[in-house]
């Protein structure tokens, strides 16, 4: 399976993008351990073919048509599902191996994480479980104080969540650039195996609200990269026949720059309405051209050069928030031990009630951070402007023209992601 590589960004006055990167998430000249080395080793010896019925195709129904696993004895040379679907008030902890998640809004969705401590994201892709920001579905519930920063985008075509987190404390081990959670997988049961998503954020949404008894959503299309201390996770509303060109998942190896591409500002907590991105891979040229970028496998070493920078979709409608007003639920929940909860926790109306009444306007690429990759390694740009994040973010402090213009800037990313 491909990964996700190391990448060196250098913007300069060319306009030009040059990408160094080296294979299975290495620094540029390193080698690989035994352990990431043996993880590739057993991956391809395994590899048996594709599902006959392969995940994103399985629908059920949540909660109550949710099976205990759905992939539990599926004799994948990879092995069985490792967590299980039917999560609820018994499974809820920071024991849960509930592979089950859900994303509904800024202060109501869930990331992938492993199931135990100072794990390599690559190691464990198909067995990650759901950290979630409220209590109440049987998942495990991130720490108090991990998530950083966090933007949360409501498209006509799907829901996003952008963001900057202390990655220990949902067991990702420090350092490590990451990789890339979707529904596929070379053996199309994905990763994780056997996961599942939901969203009440493609019914009845009224003023960025989602009424009460809205029913859930079964999503077949996401993607979730993690690592480097940031985030992203897209799920596209599958009644949009170009769910799967915008939760593409052929991407893994240019991170969430080119697949969610935002604004990715630490320390701020907005909520907004968005216009599409292009679908990922495809882009505009000097030309007026549109074209549609392939990615090169990893056989081929790195890739050195990006034909295009990624455009930030423009967003408007921005609230503004705390995290403190966020995530009450949140409160007491420690990377050691959390406390299970059996109720769910409802923080919307704190989260209103705290929120500045002021909404802002955004156009494309207006922001002072430019990101790239899925990395833990800090940029360091020139002065008055904002540090480089390292999720594969885009710009939102310029446009691409203006980025590319910027005598000098260097950043650094380190990026990983997997299939």
């Amino acid at each position: 399976m491909p990964r996700l590589n190391n990448v060196l960004v250098a913007l300069a006055a060319s306009s030009a993008a040059v990408v160094a990167v080296s294979a299975h998430g290495l620094a540029v000249g390193g080698t690989a351990t035994s352990k990431h080395a043996s993880k590739v080793k057993r991956q391809d010896s395994c590899y048996s073919g594709y599902a006959e019925t392969p995940l994103y195709q399985k629908k059920y129904s949540y909660p109550n048509g949710v099976p205990y696993q759905v992939e539990g004895n599926t004799g994948a040379c990879r092995g069985n599902q490792v967590g299980y679907n039917q999560c609820n008030s018994t499974t809820e902890g920071p024991g849960s191996m509930c592979q089950t998640s859900f994303v509904n809004s800024i202060d109501d969705f869930c990331l992938w994480g492993p199931s135990e401590p100072n794990s390599l994201v690559a190691n464990v892709e198909g067995e990650m479980v759901a950290w979630c920001t409220k209590p109440g579905r049987g998942t495990r519930v991130i720490p108090e104080g991990a998530l950083k920063g966090v933007q949360f985008l409501r498209a006509p075509a799907y829901l996003a969540v952008t963001g900057f987190i202390d990655q220990t404390m949902i067991n990702i081990a420090a350092g490590d650039s990451g990789g890339e959670e979707d529904p596929h997988g070379a053996d199309g049961l994905g990763n994780p195996m056997g996961s599942l998503m939901y969203s009440q954020g493609f019914g009845n949404v009224q003023g960025g609200k989602i009424a009460d008894g809205t029913a859930w959503t079964q999503v077949v299309e996401w993607h979730n990269f993690m690592g480097g201390d940031q985030f992203c996770i897209k799920v596209c509303d599958p009644s949009n026949s170009n769910a799967a060109n915008y939760c593409q998942h052929i991407y893994d190896r240019i991170g969430c720059a080119y697949n969610v591409p935002a604004a990715y500002v630490n320390g701020t907590f907005e909520s907004c309405e968005s216009d599409n991105q292009m679908f990922p891979g495809v882009y505009v040229g000097d030309n007026g051209k549109t074209s549609t970028y392939t990615q090169p496998p990893e056989s081929l070493g790195a890739i050195s050069t990006l034909p295009y920078q990624p455009v930030v979709p423009q967003s408007s409608s921005c609230t503004p928030y705390t995290s403190a007003s966020l995530y009450t639920a949140l409160a007491g929940q420690t990377a050691a031990a959390q406390t299970t909860s059996t109720s769910a926790a409802s923080s919307s109306a704190a989260t209103s009630s705290s929120a500045s009444s002021s909404s802002t306007t955004r156009r494309s690429g207006e922001s002072s951070a430019a990101s790239s990759g899925a990395s833990g390694v800090r940029a360091n740009a020139a002065a008055n402007t904002s540090a480089a994040s390292s999720t594969g973010a885009a710009s939102r402090s310029t446009s691409s023209s203006v980025m590319g213009a910027v005598a000098g800037l260097a950043l650094f990313v380190a990026v990983g992601a997997a299939l």
